[in-house]
């Protein structure tokens, strides 16, 4: 190999420039903070709401956090940044089971997201509807695979994602070009899913959401949803 060559790609990390050059900047859009929610904060596997703090993978707290959320509006917020989805799992399976309403919020600007939560058996069951599009982001270590009804949306390279992450960095920009260009192929595609691996941090999961915006307030999809690892403990998730 030619010393002053650029090193090869991993096989699914799409191409050397890929890797290495840093995407354009993105304006982070979205829907203004909602008000009158109670205001939820993820810190690892912790809860905290208020001046209360819970752990909902016991199952006692996970009772407690349902008491306090039931038919409320929550806005949930990423207080630590290594917090990773498959550590929140208890938690938004309480909020998909008792809240009225689920927003997440940005960590970079005052914005949030109003979503529909599934867990991985409710995302099978929403794939098998009967339905066009089916419009969903594979949120991966390397990038971002557009998948819909008909297959994948190819990326440069045919093996790695369609939207490859760019020097170390989520490629907004270009997710938000291809999901808009789907849209105008699938027009009466209302909802799509976001499915990220559950070693995902949640605040990259926000920032991930924020592609399904072009311009502010004004989203692609009318529903979001979220998709995150079914628990293995606190299985009735507080429900009565």
């Amino acid at each position: 190999m030619d010393p002053g060559a650029p090193p090869p790609a991993p096989a699914d990390a799409g191409t050397w420039a890929d890797a290495t050059v840093t995407p354009v900047s993105a304006p982070v859009w979205g829907e203004p903070l909602p008000e009158d929610v109670l205001r939820l904060e993820l810190s690892g596997d912790q809860v905290r709401l208020g001046a209360e703090t819970f752990t909902p993978a016991r199952a006692r707290d996970a009772a407690s956090l349902a008491e306090r959320v039931r038919g409320k509006d929550v806005l949930v917020a990423v207080e630590d940044s290594d917090t990773f989805l498959a550590q929140v799992s208890d938690a938004l399976a309480v909020l998909r089971a008792q809240a009225a309403e689920v927003w997440l919020q940005h960590p970079d600007a005052p914005v949030a997201y109003r979503l529909v939560l599934r867990d991985e058996q409710g995302f099978r069951a929403w794939l098998e509807e009967v339905a066009p599009g089916k419009l969903r982001i594979i949120q991966r270590a390397d990038g971002f695979e557009l998948s819909t009804s008909v297959g994948k949306l190819p990326g440069p390279d045919r093996n790695g994602p369609s939207v490859p992450v760019r020097g170390g960095r989520q490629d907004i920009a270009t997710l938000r070009r291809e999901l808009a260009r789907l849209k105008t192929r699938f027009t009466t595609s209302d909802d799509l899913c976001l499915v990220p691996s559950f070693g995902t941090e949640v605040g990259q999961v926000a920032r991930a959401l924020g592609g399904t915006y072009v311009a502010p307030e004004e989203g692609l999809f009318d529903t979001l949803c979220l998709v995150y690892p079914t628990p293995r403990s606190a299985p009735d998730a507080g429900s009565p």
